[in-house]
């Protein structure tokens, strides 16, 4: 697949091992290089406390056609993590951040995250979702339990950064919650 034309005039901050802007590169060169840089992920719950998850479209060049979190993307250039991931909500899901985000967590750049530094947020979906399918080619909402079943079936149908995520959230999710399911969520804190 060639490179999205798109690629080389994003620019993107690229960053050290603590995530301190040294500079500034394309998307193209950033990922060809592996420099560190910046990502934002947010995770979509609705009303029932169900998660959504979309999988990535076939054009996307990194993990096309695998199930990721709710919307993501990079930081651009100058622009804190925040403002991204309301960004990313707005255009790839169709929806605002009014009811707002809670920052969640942290990872560091790894093999695992691409070499992205990421800030993990949430939010409610109090609207209808119209997803963009230049991004997103489906989506589904997922009980805790489905999506942990589904995980653990299939692991390979998910970005690996996801799965980082997921597992990162399920250890310190609220540890009186209930899922649709039925199944008593277990406080492992």
């Amino acid at each position: 697949m060639g490179v999205l034309p798109d690629a080389e005039l994003e620019l993107l901050d690229v960053v050290n091992g603590e995530d301190a802007i040294i500079g500034q590169a394309s998307r193209e060169k950033i990922h060809r290089n592996g420099l560190r840089h910046r990502a934002v992920h947010i995770l979509v719950f609705n009303d029932e406390d169900d998660i959504l998850v979309q999988r990535r479209a076939l054009t996307k060049r990194c993990a096309p056609g695998l199930w990721d979190s709710s919307a993501a993307g990079h930081v651009d250039a100058g622009e804190a993590y925040r403002a991204a991931a309301q960004r990313e909500v707005e255009e790839e899901l169709g929806i605002s951040t009014l009811d707002g985000l809670t920052y969640l967590f942290k990872l560091p750049a790894s093999e695992a995250t691409g070499s992205e530094f990421v800030e993990v947020f949430q939010t409610l979906a109090s609207q209808v979702v119209q997803p963009d399918p230049t991004e997103i080619m489906d989506y589904r909402w997922c009980t805790w339990a489905a999506l942990d079943i589904w995980l653990d079936a299939e692991p390979h149908d998910f970005t690996e950064v996801f799965r980082t995520i997921w597992a990162r959230w399920r250890l310190t999710a609220r540890d009186e919650s209930v899922d649709r399911a039925g199944t008593q969520e277990l406080d492992l804190r």
